[in-house]
Order: structure tokens, then C-alpha cells, then sequence
């Protein structure tokens, strides 16, 4: 029988509380980088908490598990990959505790711990039950109005560096984002840098998922890596980068614009058309034999050469100046297309070729006897780039704005190591997911259907997005909060909150204010992480904040403020504020007050949206770490693969591997 290793929440808590505890190094304003030594002694400097947790080498499976839900979550919002981990820590916690005090606990040792796993499991499952059916309720009466809902046309409408992008909504959310994965040195011109991109790459009708699942899904076509030269020198540049060089001798064209065709297969045919075909069965005679196989190698050598000559002379006969194609073209093509001084780009990925073919509005063909007017593409210049070490091609698009209303841009990301520069490729990218999830509509719960909401200790009512009666209230695309814990600290008084209305109105079920008391207090570990470096300025955070939210439950509008760049209300009292759906919002503040200031800072922004996935996401991996009862030893040796990332190799030495 196998041997067989039961698991205990307390090796869950232990288990997690070690990845907790390597995060924590990089979390937060003051975290530094981690630093990790391959057994080549290549070295990885990081801030990025995927990164870090894949990076390490994770024999325990409840450790793996931690990691692939972290890489799945992140994988959609790009954010929160060391928040997930803390947050999960607490939650465990306090489950951990909980369970521990049951009153039904029994004093056997064996029953206890079953107890104890049972309490758990119950009170993991109430807590994502209450998180599916309630929280985005709770978000939307508790958290959002102390936010703002930023447009995506104000924060796209600024032109790429502008004198005015300290007020540039979008730059607000980005930089914090980039902080946090690289540092404080370059979050302002990485942040700036991926405005530029997304202001070039505007689609006409304005949807933000359009633009942002655009470049999501083309990102590997539309940025180049080029080590050895410092961040700063990262730019866009007009048109595309092709990352092939020519394969024939480029030739000064001198005519314009450049007629350009997408090619998919061989100029030269690579298999012999039908009554050519070797016959290579047995015969009578070997001469026979012999003479029959030559007299087809020469009938199909002369039919390749015609049919080469032919599609060589039909591209110079339509004036087609260059041919990108995505296989490797004989010897005797490029030799053809250079005398007719065609340029030929081979060996194209797919990724490159799909995205050309979208801009230029290109059909691909894969014979070119066969070639149309859609085929060919018009492109205002076709020439060779030197980007660090290497030769690309650089093409640019004519009259493609017609169709897609955007000017084509490239990225070229910059840094003085290769890891570094991959880095920066996946905090981009990073930041596109996380934009997508902040746009993207966060459907709130049947209770909160109507179009208003009445606050119950200052009858103030806040207008809630309009929706069609049939359907249920969605909070406005692009709510954000300010950083720093604004929005655990606002979510674990909301918690409160409810807990202490649901325990006035119920008598007879006790268990949801107890279990809304713990999803808090877990909620509240977030912000004391982050100010773990000064406790006191913790205590003045948590006062201030909490000054605001009982005196003034719906601060003035941050929307208000980003937009005009005007200063808090001066008079005291009540003040109604339109916002852009057409909708009043009651709004209080005072002009000297520091509680409404702490709201007011412009250190950055958050996603509501993202914090909201999360917290699903960390309640769903709770549930599954504490149904794992028991761990299998097997004894057979395994083949080990370490956790690797997409630049960075971290498997074993040369030894290992042979093992």
C-alpha cells in the first residue's frame, strides 16, 4: 500500500504563511527586489510576484497549488499576485482561529483535528457564498462612491506627451501598477510609455475593450526587445517591426508607395504535381528502372523552373516590391527574386504576418499564378532597422486609417539586461490585462436592482447607474480608488457594517455576522502590510479614513476633481454633483479637512474590479486547499520540471537532468 500523508489545516496555514513570508520582501511602497542564483550562477532581480513564486522550486504540492491559482488569476487581471497570497494567509488565519474556538470541538486528539478541518471547510464555504451573492454589493454601496468611474475617452484623449499628463486619468492607474513590478526609478516613463501606445492604437468607435484586447492579442508582433541600452531610450516608432532581415540584397526603391504581398508557401513547388511523381515501385529491368526515374526528375526540374520563372515574372509584371513569406525559400527563388529585385523577407512568424495582414487589409496567398488586387498591400516605406545588435524590417501602412482609425505604432523596449528587458514586456502586458478587467462591466447582486440607494444614517440617497428594469444594476466600467489600502480598509468598514444590520435583523442565524466579522479582519491585513514599516502612520491612515467615512459617507467627486483639476469645495454642507450619465450624487467636504484630503491624493489608482476578482479568486483557492485531505507518496521517481518563466530557465544542472 502507498504511503499515505494526511494534511492538517495547520500544514495548510504553515504552507502558505512560507510563500507569505517571500512576498512580503517586495510588497508594498517600501518592498525591495528578491534576488535569485541559478546553478549557472545567472542572477534575477525581480519585484514582480509571479515572477518570484514561479521562480522558486516548490516540492510541496498545497505549494504548488498556492502558485497555479496565482498564475491563473493574474493571467486575466494582471494584478495582485502578492495580495493574493496575503490575503489568502489572513483568511486561513482567522478560519484557523475560528475553527480552534468551536465550541463543538471534541477533546480527542484525532476527533479535534477532524473537527477543526470540518469547521473550516464550513466556514471557507459560507464566506465565498456570501462573496458570489453579496459582496459586489457591498462594494458598490461601501466602496465605490469614495472612488470615481474614469472615462476611457478623457483618459485616451490627451495626445502621446503631453504637457498636460499630470492630470491624465489613465496615467494614475498605470503608474502605481508599475511600481509595484518595477520599482519607483521608471514607473512614470513606463507609464507614460503605454499611454503613448494606447493613444496611437484609439479605435474610432471608442470602446476601451476593443483597443486594449487589440493589443493584448498582438503584443508579441507589436513590441521589440533590445538589450544593452538603458530604459529610458524604450520608444514607439511608426508602423511595424518585422524581426526578420531581408534574405535578398535590399534594393534602393525609389518609386512610392511599396506594393507588398503575404506569401504562405514555396515560390518554388516542393512537391511534384500529379503524373510527375517518382514511381519508385519494383519493374523488370533496373535500367528500366533507372532511365524512368531520370526522365521524371528532369521533367519535374523543367516544370519548376517555368513555374518559378512564371511567379517571379507576375509579381514584377504587377510592380510587387517586396514578399513577406513564412517559410524559407529555395536558393534558386531568392536568386531569381534578387535579379528581378524583388525583396524577400522569409521565414515571417504568424503572429507577425496576422497582424501585417490586419493593418495593410492584405489577403495572404499561397499561389502566386493566382494573385488578385486584394492580395497586394500599399505601404508608404519598406527598410531595414538596427535595433541594438540585430537587423529587422520596418514597414509602415498607407491609407490604413480608413479601416481600423488608429496610427500603427510599434514598441521598443529598452534595458541593460535581457532579463530586465523581459520584464518590462510582461508589466506591460501586465498592465493591459489589469486595463481590460477595470473596463470591463461588474454586475452587482439582485438587492441593489434599483436605481437608488439609501444610505440609513444620513438619508442621502446615491444614484446608481441606470439599467433597464429587467436587468440588474452594473457598476460603471473604470471605478478606481486611490492606493495604499484605500480599498480593503473601506471594504472591512462596509463588512462591519453589514455584519452589525445583519445581526439586528436576523436572531436566528448567527453564523453570517460571525463569518462577515473574519472575511474583515482578514481584509484589514492588507493595509497594515503596507504600513508595516511605521505602524503610526498605519493608526493615522485607519483614523482618518474612518473620520471620512462617518462623517462625510459620500466624499466630493474624485471624477469631478480629475476632470476640472479643481480643489475641494470651500463651504460647508451638502453639495449635489451631476456626474456624466446624467445622475446626482450627494456630495459632502470640507476644504481643511484631512480626512477628505487622504481621498484626495494623487499617489495613483486601483481597479474596484480587479480588488473584486481577487477576493473571489483567493475565497475559490481557500476552498480548494482545505479539501485536500491526504497527500500520496509515490514511490516511483518522477520526472522533476521546475516552475520556469517565459525568459528565465530554472531548471537544474546538467546532472539533474540526465537523473
Amino acid at each position: 500500500m502507498l504511503p499515505v500523508k494526511h494534511l492538517h489545516l495547520n500544514h495548510v496555514l504553515q504552507t502558505v504563511s512560507v510563500l507569505e513570508a517571500v512576498v512580503l520582501h517586495s510588497f508594498g511602497p517600501e518592498g525591495g527586489q528578491v534576488l535569485f542564483t541559478r546553478d549557472t550562477g545567472q542572477l534575477m532581480l525581480s519585484r514582480s510576484g509571479t515572477r518570484i513564486l514561479s521562480a522558486l522550486r516548490l516540492d510541496h504540492p498545497l505549494a504548488r497549488m498556492v502558485v497555479d491559482c496565482v498564475w491563473q488569476h493574474t493571467k486575466v487581471t494582471g494584478d495582485g499576485s502578492k495580495t493574493f497570497v496575503i490575503l489568502l494567509a489572513s483568511l486561513l488565519r482567522v478560519i484557523h482561529t475560528a475553527a480552534c474556538q468551536d465550541a463543538n470541538v471534541s477533546h480527542s486528539y484525532n476527533s479535534r483535528e477532524a473537527a477543526q478541518a470540518a469547521t473550516a471547510r464550513r466556514l471557507a464555504q459560507e464566506l465565498l457564498v456570501f462573496a458570489l451573492d453579496q459582496l459586489s454589493e457591498v462594494i458598490a454601496v461601501g466602496v465605490v462612491p469614495y472612488g470615481c468611474c474614469i472615462s476611457w475617452e478623457d483618459c485616451s484623449s490627451n495626445s502621446p506627451s503631453s504637457a498636460n499628463s499630470n492630470i491624465n486619468c489613465l496615467q494614475k492607474v498605470l503608474t502605481p501598477f508599475f511600481h509595484t513590478r518595477l520599482g519607483h526609478t521608471y514607473c512614470d516613463f513606463m507609464s507614460q510609455l503605454t499611454c503613448d501606445l494606447l493613444a496611437f492604437w484609439k479605435f474610432g468607435h471608442g470602446h476601451p475593450s476593443s483597443s486594449l484586447q487589440f493589443i493584448d492579442n498582438n503584443f508579441p508582433a507589436l513590441h521589440t526587445l533590445v538589450s544593452g541600452f538603458p530604459v529610458n531610450s524604450s520608444r514607439l516608432i511608426e508602423g511595424q517591426v518585422i524581426h526578420r532581415d531581408f534574405a535578398t540584397p535590399f534594393p534602393q526603391i525609389d518609386h512610392q508607395p511599396v506594393k507588398a504581398v503575404v506569401f504562405s508557401g514555396y515560390l518554388q513547388p516542393n512537391v511534384l504535381r500529379a503524373g510527375d511523381l517518382l514511381e519508385l515501385e519494383g519493374g523488370a529491368q533496373m535500367k528500366e528502372e533507372k532511365e524512368r526515374k531520370a526522365r521524371s526528375i528532369t521533367q519535374y526540374s523543367t516544370w519548376a523552373e517555368q513555374s518559378l520563372e512564371g511567379a517571379i515574372a507576375i509579381l514584377q509584371r504587377l510592380d510587387v516590391s517586396v514578399l513577406l513569406c513564412a517559410v524559407k525559400q529555395s536558393d534558386a527563388a531568392l536568386a531569381l527574386a534578387a535579379h528581378a529585385q524583388i525583396s524577400v523577407v522569409d521565414c515571417v512568424s504568424e503572429d507577425e504576418l496576422f497582424l501585417f495582414t490586419q493593418l495593410s487589409g492584405a489577403t495572404p496567398l499561397s499561389d502566386c499564378h493566382l494573385i488578385e488586387k486584394e492580395h497586394i498591400a500599399t505601404l508608404t516605406f519598406c527598410r531595414p532597422i538596427l535595433l541594438g545588435a540585430h537587423r529587422y524590417v520596418h514597414v509602415a501602412f498607407h491609407d490604413c486609417v480608413e479601416r481600423l482609425l488608429v496610427k500603427p505604432s510599434s514598441l521598443i523596449i529598452c534595458s541593460p539586461g535581457e532579463g530586465q528587458t523581459g520584464q518590462c514586456a510582461s508589466a506591460i502586458q501586465d498592465a493591459f490585462h489589469m486595463l481590460l478587467s477595470t473596463w470591463e462591466p461588474m454586475p452587482v447582486s439582485a438587492n441593489t436592482s434599483s436605481k437608488t440607494i439609501l444610505h440609513k444614517n444620513t438619508g442621502l440617497v446615491h444614484a446608481c447607474a441606470r439599467a433597464p428594469p429587467s436587468q440588474n444594476c452594473m457598476l460603471e466600467p473604470g471605478c478606481v480608488v486611490p492606493v495604499g489600502g484605500v480599498f480593503e480598509l473601506l471594504l472591512h468598514h462596509a463588512l462591519l457594517q453589514r455584519s452589525r444590520t445583519r445581526s439586528s435583523s436576523d436572531h436566528t442565524d448567527k453564523s453570517v455576522p460571525a463569518v462577515l466579522k473574519m472575511f474583515a479582519n482578514a481584509v484589514l491585513n492588507v493595509p497594515r502590510h503596507i504600513y508595516s514599516h511605521s505602524p503610526r502612520h498605519f493608526l493615522q491612515f485607519q483614523t482618518w479614513a474612518l473620520s471620512a467615512i462617518q462623517n462625510y459617507p459620500y466624499p466630493f467627486s474624485l471624477t469631478h476633481k480629475l476632470q476640472h483639476n479643481t480643489t475641494p469645495l470651500q463651504s460647508h454642507g451638502e453639495t449635489e454633483c451631476l456626474l456624466e450619465d446624467g445622475t446626482f450624487s450627494m456630495c459632502f467636504c470640507r476644504k481643511t479637512d484631512t480626512a477628505s484630503q487622504l481621498f484626495m491624493s494623487d499617489a495613483g489608482l486601483e481597479s474596484v474590479s480587479c480588488k473584486h476578482q481577487l477576493l473571489l479568486a483567493v475565497l475559490q483557492c481557500v476552498i480548494s486547499l482545505l479539501r485536500v485531505d491526504a497527500v500520496i507518496c509515490v514511490n516511483n521517481a518522477l520526472h522533476r520540471q521546475s516552475l520556469r518563466l517565459s525568459d528565465i530557465s530554472l531548471e537544474g544542472t546538467e546532472d539533474e537532468a540526465e537523473e
